[in-house]
C-alpha cells in the first residue's frame, strides 16, 4: 500500500507508470519513417536513438536494420537494380504491416532508386498508412571518413565493386519530408529533429 505525501500529492508509483506506457501504446498512431542515404551517413544509429526515446514515451517501435533484413528476409538476392528494388519492396511490405497495426516503424535502408522509394510511399498511401521520407544527407566524403563497415576501403581497394554513391548510383530525394546533415549536427540533435517530425504529423 503506497503512502501519500504529506502535501497531499501524488507520487509516481511504477503502476502510475505503467499505466502512462500502456496508454501511449493505445493511442499510438502507427507509420513508416525511412530514412534513406549512402553508406555510413548515420541512418542506423540515428533510428536507434530515436526507436530509445520513442519506446521510453510508451510508443511501440520497431527498427528494420538493413542487414538483418538482407539476412533473414532476403537472403539469395544480390545487388543488381532489379533486386535492390525486390529488397526495398519487402521491406516496405513489411514496415506497412506493422505500421497498419499501430507500430512506428523506422527503416534505415539506403534504397538507393526514387522509383523503388516511390513505390513503397504509394503502398502505404493505398493503404492510408502514414510514411514519411527523411534524408539523410552526409556528404560521400564523410561517408568514407566514417567507413562504418569498411566498404568505402574494400571498394578504393578493388575488393568490391557496385558501392552505392561511389561507382553505383544514388537518387537522393528531391522533396524530402526531413533532410538531415549529420555532418553538421550530432545524434542526439539529429533525432531529436525527427521526432519533432514525427510530432508535427500527429504520430507522437
Amino acid at each position: 500500500m503506497s503512502t501519500a505525501p504529506a502535501d497531499g500529492s501524488t507520487a509516481d508509483t511504477p503502476h502510475d507508470t505503467d499505466a502512462v506506457t500502456t496508454a501511449n501504446a493505445a493511442r499510438s498512431v502507427g507509420g513508416t519513417v525511412w530514412l534513406t542515404g549512402l553508406p555510413s551517413a548515420g541512418k542506423t544509429t540515428i533510428a536507434y536513438a530515436l526507436a530509445e526515446r520513442l519506446t521510453s514515451e510508451g510508443h511501440r517501435v520497431e527498427v528494420l536494420d538493413g542487414d538483418e533484413i538482407r539476412e533473414f528476409l532476403s537472403a539469395g538476392l544480390g545487388f543488381s537494380r532489379a533486386d535492390r528494388h525486390t529488397n526495398v519492396q519487402r521491406i516496405g511490405f513489411v514496415a506497412e504491416l506493422l505500421a497498419s497495426h499501430g507500430v512506428i516503424t523506422l527503416v534505415p535502408v539506403i534504397a538507393p532508386y526514387a522509383d523503388s522509394r516511390e513505390a513503397v510511399r504509394r503502398r502505404h498511401q493505398r493503404a492510408g498508412t502514414p510514411y514519411l521520407e527523411v534524408h539523410v544527407a552526409t556528404p560521400v566524403e564523410v561517408c568514407s571518413e566514417r567507413d562504418v563497415k569498411g566498404l568505402y576501403a574494400r571498394q578504393a581497394a578493388g575488393e568490391i565493386s557496385g558501392l552505392t554513391g561511389v561507382d553505383d548510383p544514388y537518387e537522393a530525394p528531391t522533396d524530402p519530408d526531413l533532410r538531415i546533415e549529420t555532418h553538421r549536427q550530432g545524434v542526439h540533435e539529429s533525432a531529436a529533429a525527427l521526432h519533432a517530425l514525427l510530432a508535427s504529423r500527429g504520430m507522437v
